[in-house]
């Protein structure tokens, strides 16, 4: 993995430097169409070789749908924030009533727990008062 990782890099380093060779050309990026900086005052444009421009359009595009995904998927991490924490409440809760119903406390639930003697044998419960056999 780390192999392809290194040589995805690699290869993505030679398209880089062989798109800045082919594009080494300046361009005139400007702020506003049509000399309305001129009204504005000041100098509205600046002279870029032109993978410059590419790249630099390239890395925020990447970061405008870094933001806008982030923004869309907030109601889902909000959601499973959510959930986690009820998923917690609920695992205590059902841990705290496993320990506080883990033994019974009346005798008549105690022989009703007991596990069912094998077929064919007749024993018993443990305390009961059984009339002697005639």
């Amino acid at each position: 993995m780390r192999f392809i990782r290194l040589l995805f890099l690699v290869l993505l380093a030679i398209i880089l430097v062989a798109v800045a060779l082919a594009n080494r050309g300046l361009v005139t990026l400007s702020a506003f169409p049509a000399n309305l900086g001129q009204y504005l005052g000041g100098q509205w444009s600046i002279n870029l070789p032109l993978f410059l421009v590419i790249f630099v359009a390239f890395a925020l595009g990447m970061l405008a749908g870094l933001v806008w995904e982030y923004l869309r998927e907030a109601h889902i991490r909000r959601e499973a924030r959510r959930r986690s924490a009820q998923i917690a409440r609920l695992e205590g809760e059902v841990g705290h009533l496993r320990d506080r119903h883990a033994a019974p406390r009346d005798d008549v639930l105690a022989i009703l727990d007991q596990p069912k003697p094998a077929k064919g044998e007749s024993k018993p419960a443990t305390g009961a008062n059984l009339p002697a056999p005639r």
